[in-house]
């Protein structure tokens, strides 16, 4: 039976107080999300029950209980506060999928400090950006990445320490570098866990944008309110589960489904620090019996890319339940996994900014393929007029998502952009950025975006960043970045460019782009595609005109271009 009863019963009765009792949680009382995920666990009778189940990529297996979990995350805050850092110190989590990861994530947390989580495979460029704009105090890394950390640490004097989790000591460290063993570090029995309350800033995840630099979405401790129902209901996570979020920590849902969500549920969760393979994740599955999975649409296409036979060769019975999060899940996907797993996958909608899902179908509740599904008990939802902000009340008409602000986990603030946080709301609702229509039924249908940023396998990719980076190379003189439809990503990054005097397009010379942008961002910021064009199209004050470019990528309408100084 789903933890979830009738959508429209819980939606009446439902209030986020449920999840305060449950958690035996009282206003103004400490609340701390790493005790929380940990030492109230083991209170609870759950020491000895796995908390964490990891594999790697040559095979190794690491198995932790709640226990072990509790002390270690001792152990790394105990680590952190020996260093000097302090409570509202901003420390970087820049790893692999690596058990370090995910219980420095919780030590971070119970000392007292911001987690900021960060994609291992960002390049220099991108790690500078956001460590340059939250002052980061710490860095906790691994040999691998070091290297990309060495080459900004002389742009950073407010960087304390660089810690390194697998140093093996063969090269001496440099100035600021610090090497910590998590499973050889002394195990803390007691810690005095930072007394932070509902209001304390706890993580801080980067979001791209379409203009400017990545914005920092900051969260509160109290986001834990909305992250362990969320996780109960929609996930229907229960005792004997054995769960697996594929996500990186890196994005928001490897941490508030990733981290948060499941263990505040106590539950045993599976990570698997491998890239993709159909094969491998089939393994995985069936290896240690997975009955609840969150994935990406990304994922699960190209998982019916590699055909319905591979399912079959391996026993995935033990699956119950599966969810997907990222961006649209097209109807395609739903019916593929109904036939082949045997079950469909729901699609669940939320944001960085939102902290936990929104929107999602549930448990028990019709699903229709293609459809996002309905708000969340909690959540006050709608659609507004693109003109006047005001709720839509006639089924199928196209406006822009929008929430009632006040849910336990919406972010905070942008940090040191203010200004901009405003700018997300109007009329009294929180604008989500996407467009969306809402049917007779009560259920949400994506549309599209309300800007420009890329949404390449689930992951934001803001134009800006790529633009700026793509103007280093010499051979560059402009460029101008969009989203390009693509059948396993939805969307891959797109680039126009313009040369400078001397250089000419070649085949030599777009695979040197690719690898620049590669480098000094990620391989998701990388364009899959270069075009290089005599000019670009620019309003008459000078700003390239996006849009333009995106709707012929997509065959969509231009629209107005009575602002254009030049026609392309």
């Amino acid at each position: 039976m789903a933890n979830m009863g009738p959508y429209e019963n819980v939606k009446e009765n439902f209030s986020w107080s449920i999840s305060e009792k449950e958690l035996g949680y009282h206003n103004g009382e400490i609340l701390n999300i790493g005790e929380y995920c940990t030492d109230r666990l083991c209170r609870m009778g759950k020491k000895d029950k796995l908390a964490l189940i990891w594999e790697g990529f040559g095979g190794d297996v690491k198995k932790y209980t709640f226990n072990d979990m509790r002390l270690l995350t001792n152990s790394i805050a105990h680590f952190l506060k020996g260093l000097g850092l302090e409570p509202g110190d901003r420390i970087c989590l820049f790893m692999d999928k690596v058990p370090e990861l995910y219980f420095g994530f919780l030590g971070i947390l119970k000392m007292g400090g911001i987690a900021q989580p960060l994609f291992s495979a960002f390049g220099s460029d991108s790690l500078i950006t956001r460590l340059e704009d939250a002052k980061t105090a710490a860095v906790i890394t691994q040999k691998k990445h070091l290297q990309k950390v060495r080459n900004i640490v002389p742009q950073m004097p407010y960087m304390k320490h660089i810690i390194v989790v697998d140093d093996d000591g063969s090269k001496p460290l440099k100035e600021r570098e610090i090497a910590f063993h998590m499973d050889q570090a002394e195990r803390i029995e007691h810690f005095d866990i930072y007394p932070s309350k509902a209001e304390t800033p706890s993580v801080l995840h980067y979001t791209s944008g379409t203009t400017g630099k990545p914005k920092g979405a900051q969260h509160v401790h109290y986001s834990l309110i909305a992250q362990y129902i969320t996780a109960k209901y929609v996930l229907d996570l229960q005792e004997n589960d054995i769960y697996w979020c594929t996500a990186d920590p890196g994005w928001v849902t490897g941490t508030s489904y990733g981290i948060i969500g499941p263990w505040v549920n106590g539950m045993t969760q599976c990570v698997l620090d491998s890239g993709f393979k159909a094969e491998t994740w089939y393994k995985f599955i069936e290896k240690y019996k997975i009955t609840v999975w969150y994935s990406a649409p990304t994922a699960i296409r190209s998982l019916m890319k590699d055909g319905d036979e591979i399912v079959k060769k391996h026993d995935l019975s033990s699956l119950r339940h599966l969810c997907s999060v990222g961006e649209p899940l097209n109807a395609e996907a739903v019916i593929w996994s109904k036939k082949v797993f045997g079950l469909p996958f729901l699609d669940t909608y939320w944001q960085t900014e939102t902290g936990c899902i929104v929107i999602s179908n549930y448990p028990g509740m019709t699903v229709k393929p293609g459809s996002m599904g309905k708000p969340f008990p909690g959540i006050d939802a709608t659609v507004l007029d693109l003109k006047t902000y005001e709720p839509i009340k006639k089924p199928g008409i196209v406006g822009l998502i929008a929430l009632k602000p006040g849910w336990p986990s919406m972010m905070r603030t942008y940090w040191n952009n203010e200004i901009t946080y405003k700018s997300k709301f109007k009329n009294g609702w929180y604008i989500c950025g996407d467009r969306s229509s809402i049917d007779e039924e009560g259920y949400f249908w994506f549309v599209g975006r309300d800007d420009d940023v890329i949404n390449t396998g689930g992951h934001l990719v803001g134009p800006f960043e790529i633009e700026s980076a793509l103007l280093e190379h010499e051979a560059v003189a402009e460029s101008a970045v969009v989203g390009k439809p693509d059948p396993v990503n939805m969307e891959v990054v797109k680039a126009f460019i313009t040369l400078k005097p001397g250089f000419q397009a070649s085949k030599d010379l777009d695979l040197a782009i690719m690898n620049f942008i590669r480098k000094r961002l990620s391989p998701l910021a990388m364009p899959q595609e270069i075009e290089f064009v005599d000019s670009l199209p620019k309003t008459r004050s000078g700003k390239i005109m996006r849009r333009v470019l995106r709707a012929k990528e997509w065959g969509e309408e231009i629209g107005d271009v009575s602002t254009l100084e030049n026609d392309m």
